[in-house]
């Protein structure tokens, strides 16, 4: 049997986030093909593992339950991926994984450097690559690739806090150039954290010195009018990829905020409630949207284009702005590892949540065996004509 290691937490402020997102996911694993390993990922940075990770309750009381739980290291012993305990005088091996299954939410793990650790080792992974977790996470790079592709995105400025501290009236006023409202976001998180919409620049000043206390790295979007706020999904890589149904989201203030995303009652329609939520978002939403054909088709043909360019796989939801009076569609960002994985934009189509997971994790082996095939080292060795300083182009 598969053992997939399902990684989650970190380091990161959406945190919270990635434990509920993966502890939905392991219920929708199917078990009759794969072992489930959960791999924990404490705030400082600790790894854990052991199956009382899979109970919600663990993560209130963390700090008693620690004992229920082994603290470990991922490793490599020969052909094998180790998960290996560290405290003690002798490591001793706990358990292994043959594929890794990152759930992970934020900046120091979504952004690629975890995808990057896996990939080290020697690991078939679930989701993007460390190019594609980069791109989609840093909201100003983004932006510029979008743009180098002649992919619509909102007007914008960016800039770091030591500009700020410098030039504050000259940023204001590049700022203001755009046009109130503009929304200011910190330009490596998610889920809305950090994120203020302002109106004057009274207001603007407060988003900024309040986006600053969780990025060094600031962007500054023009709000697009008559909003309407669109979400696609697609699943697959660079050779096969596939669009979800298109979910138009129900608008409770000029921005979706935490609370409306994570901490609301209301579910999305025709979702039933369960212990787990049937969604990350409890936002409310109508799926499909109420779009046209063209527009469907529209919408389609750019999220195959993003997934393409930003080099991604596994699934990724892309978030869209549309101007309703004029229908012009702008690209706000991917979601390179979505809440709930967005199998609910799948489910219309007949995919469940569990087949999505088994061709994700299918995928990811499927995409690891091709990687094997190509070249990767030379068979000669420079080192054996190296003597010393002797022989370096000067």
């Amino acid at each position: 049997m598969i053992k997939v290691g399902v990684i989650f937490g970190g380091d990161s402020v959406e945190h919270e986030v990635s434990i509920i997102s993966a502890l939905q996911a392991m219920e929708n694993i199917d078990e009759e093909k794969y072992e489930i390993i959960p791999i924990y990922i404490s705030k400082d940075r600790h790894f854990y593992t052991g199956a009382a990770l899979r109970d919600m309750d663990t993560y209130k009381y963390f700090d008693n339950m620690k004992k229920f739980v082994k603290e470990i290291t991922i490793c490599r012993k020969g052909n094998e991926i180790i998960l290996q305990k560290i405290k003690g005088l002798f490591g001793r091996n706990v358990n292994t994984i043959d594929v890794a299954f990152p759930i992970v939410h934020g900046k120091g793990v979504e952004d690629g450097s975890l995808a990057g650790y896996l990939e080290t080792l020697g690991l078939p992974v679930v989701g993007p690559s460390v190019l594609g977790a980069a791109l989609g996470q840093d909201k100003v790079v983004l932006k510029q690739v979008l743009e180098a592709n002649n992919i619509k995105t909102p007007k914008y400025i960016w800039f770091y806090d030591f500009e700020y501290n410098m030039n504050k009236d000259e940023i204001i006023e590049k700022v203001e150039s755009l046009n109130y409202p503009v929304i200011v976001k910190p330009a490596n998180l998610g889920s809305t954290i950090g994120i203020s919409t302002a109106h004057n620049k009274e207001e603007l000043i407060k988003a900024i010195e309040e986006a600053l206390e969780y990025e060094k790295k600031i962007i500054v979007e023009q709000m697009i009018p008559n909003l309407q706020e669109l979400n696609c999904a697609v699943c697959g890589n660079y050779e096969y990829m596939e669009t979800s149904f298109i979910a138009e989201m129900k608008m409770k203030h000029e921005l979706l905020t935490f609370e409306d995303k994570y901490l609301g009652a209301s579910k999305g329609k025709g979702m039933k409630n369960s212990k787990m939520p049937s969604s990350m978002s409890t936002s409310e939403f109508d799926i499909p949207a109420k779009i046209s054909e063209e527009m469907t088709n529209q919408i389609y043909e750019i999220s195959k284009k993003v997934f393409r360019v930003l080099n991604l796989k596994g699934v990724c939801r892309i978030d869209y702005l549309v101007n309703k009076e004029t229908n012009e569609i702008y690209v706000n960002e991917p979601n390179t590892i979505p809440g709930s994985l967005a199998f609910y934009l799948y489910k219309p189509k007949g995919k469940d949540y569990k087949t999505l997971t088994d061709e994700l994790i299918k995928s990811a082996i499927k995409d690891y065996k091709n990687e094997m095939r190509k070249t990767s080292s030379f068979t000669s060795n420079i080192l054996s004509e190296y003597n010393g300083t002797k022989g370096i182009k000067k």
